[in-house]
């Protein structure tokens, strides 16, 4: 699987030490699949309260469903946060569902998001604040942006793997005949 990416400031490296841990931490996540399920990967854009950025993540994280890919976005901006000591994290997310769930408005029916759910909750629980609100998806271009490159990171080294995966699954519906058993041709009979 690909390596996340984790983008500190400008180009790769530490964004100087103002940003160390800041207080407050502004993140907009996003999750997206090529198919669902299909290829996927997040993107989160994490900037202080002051609105600088000051990191951007991004992960191809294999087959999965668009929820799976949001929640894991949502994961690793508030790990990033509790790892930083974040005292007030606010989330901005376009999907409705993940921010309706978390908000408790919504049921957590899906056994594949019920873990990630709980791993949220327990995430948010370390906060002093917290705060998520839904945002159109124009307003969350750049975590959109990461969630694509991801995507394009990793697409062509799962689609491989999932043609190579499809002929795996087809291999035991090969039907062998035993062509000496009573009853079986040798030569098949088209209808000569």
């Amino acid at each position: 699987m690909d390596q996340p990416l984790f983008n500190f400031g400008g180009g790769g490296e530490a964004a100087g030490h103002a940003h160390a841990h800041p207080r407050e931490l502004v993140i907009n996540v996003d999750g997206g699949a090529r198919g669902n399920p299909g290829p996927a990967g997040y993107g989160a854009m994490v900037r202080d309260g002051a609105g600088n950025t000051v990191a951007e993540l991004s992960e191809f994280i294999g087959i999965a469903t668009n929820n799976v890919a949001e929640y894991r976005g949502l994961l690793a901006g508030l790990e990033y946060a509790r790892e930083h000591r974040a005292q007030t994290v606010k989330v901005y997310s376009d999907s409705e569902l993940i921010v309706k769930q978390i908000h408790g408005a919504y049921k957590v029916k899906s056994p594949d998001l019920k873990p990630l759910y709980d791993q949220v909750r327990r995430l948010i629980s370390g906060f002093p604040k917290f705060s998520i609100h839904h945002v159109m998806r124009e307003r969350n271009a750049d975590a959109d942006r990461l969630a694509n490159l991801a995507m394009d990171r990793g697409a062509r080294g799962v689609l491989h793997d999932r043609r190579r995966r499809k002929i795996r699954k087809a291999l035991p519906q090969i039907v062998i005949v035993d062509l000496n058993a009573p009853g079986i041709n040798a030569v098949p009979d088209f209808g000569r």
